[in-house]
C-alpha cells in the first residue's frame, strides 16, 4: 500500500456492471506531469513510488490475488466452494468491451456478471494510479471483487446505493482483515489517506439517493468502508 494516496475516482452503477485474475498487459503510460507518490514497501518488499506501468501491474496483480485469497478463505470457513473471478481485462475507450449487450464506458472499472470478469480502462487507471498511489489500486479492485462475491452469494438490493455501500464495506473488510492477518502492510498515514480519498468518491451534492448511478454520500461511503475495515464482515449485512 502506498504512503499518502489521493483518490479522485468515481464508479458507475452496479445495476449493469461491477473486475478476475489474469496477466495484465502493459497499457501505454499516459503523459502526466504529476509527481509520483512517495515510496513505501509493497507486499513483496519491493519499493513503490516509481509510478511505472510495471509497478501498476504488480500492484493490480497483488490486489486481485489478495482479494481472491481472502474470499477463498472466507468461503472455505463457511464450508462453501469458491470460484475466483474468471479474468481481469484492461480496455481502452468507450465500447471496446461489452457486458452482455451493454458497452462498458471509458474511465471506469466494472464487474460484469454476464461474463464473470472485471474490466478497467487502462489509461484511466494508470493515470489515477500515478496521481494517487497503489492504495487506489487495492481499493478499486477490492470494491469490484466485492461485487463478484455479491453475485456468487446471490445478493440483491432494490436500490443500487445499497449494493455499492455493501461493496465498500466488503472492500474495507478485505483490507482490514488482511492487515490484521499480516498479509498486507500499511505505511504510516495510510488510514488518514483512506479517509481523504473517500472524500473524492461520494455522490455529488443533491443527487437523489435512489438514482441508479448513486453510490452514497461521502459520509455514507466512509462509514461503510471503515465499518468493514474495523469490524470485518459482521458489519456488511451478508447474512
Amino acid at each position: 500500500m502506498p504512503a499518502r494516496p489521493r483518490w479522485i475516482v468515481a464508479f458507475i452503477a452496479a445495476a449493469v456492471l461491477t473486475l478476475g485474475c489474469g496477466e495484465l498487459p502493459d497499457p501505454a503510460m499516459p503523459d502526466d506531469s504529476a509527481p509520483p507518490p512517495s515510496a513505501a514497501p509493497t507486499q513483496s518488499g519491493e519499493p513503490d513510488g516509481t509510478a511505472t506501468v510495471e509497478e501498476f501491474n504488480r500492484d493490480a496483480r497483488g490486489a486481485v490475488s489478495g482479494a481472491e485469497t481472502y474470499w477463498s478463505g472466507v468461503f472455505k470457513s463457511s464450508g462453501v466452494a469458491f470460484t475466483p473471478v474468471r479474468t481481469v481485462t484492461p480496455y481502452r475507450g468507450d465500447g471496446e468491451l461489452s457486458c452482455g449487450r451493454e458497452p462498458i464506458p471509458a474511465d471506469n472499472a466494472v464487474y460484469c456478471p454476464a461474463g464473470d470478469f472485471i474490466a478497467y480502462d487502462a489509461d484511466w487507471a494508470v493515470t489515477a494510479f500515478r496521481k494517487i498511489g497503489d492504495a487506489f489500486v487495492y481499493y478499486l479492485l477490492g470494491h469490484e471483487y466485492a461485487h463478484a462475491v455479491q453475485a456468487r452469494l446471490g445478493v440483491e438490493h432494490r436500490y443500487a446505493i445499497d449494493h455499492e455501500l455493501q461493496a465498500d464495506c466488503m472492500a474495507g473488510a478485505y483490507l482490514g482483515d488482511s492487515v490484521r492477518d499480516d498479509k498486507l502492510q500499511l505505511a504510516d498515514g495510510d488510514l488518514e489517506e483512506f479517509r481523504s480519498g473517500l472524500l473524492a468518491v461520494g455522490d455529488p451534492e443533491g443527487q437523489p439517493w435512489f438514482a441508479p448511478e448513486s453510490h452514497g454520500t461521502v459520509a455514507q461511503r466512509t462509514d461503510a468502508f471503515f465499518s468493514g475495515y474495523e469490524k470485518s464482515l459482521d458489519a456488511c449485512d451478508l447474512t
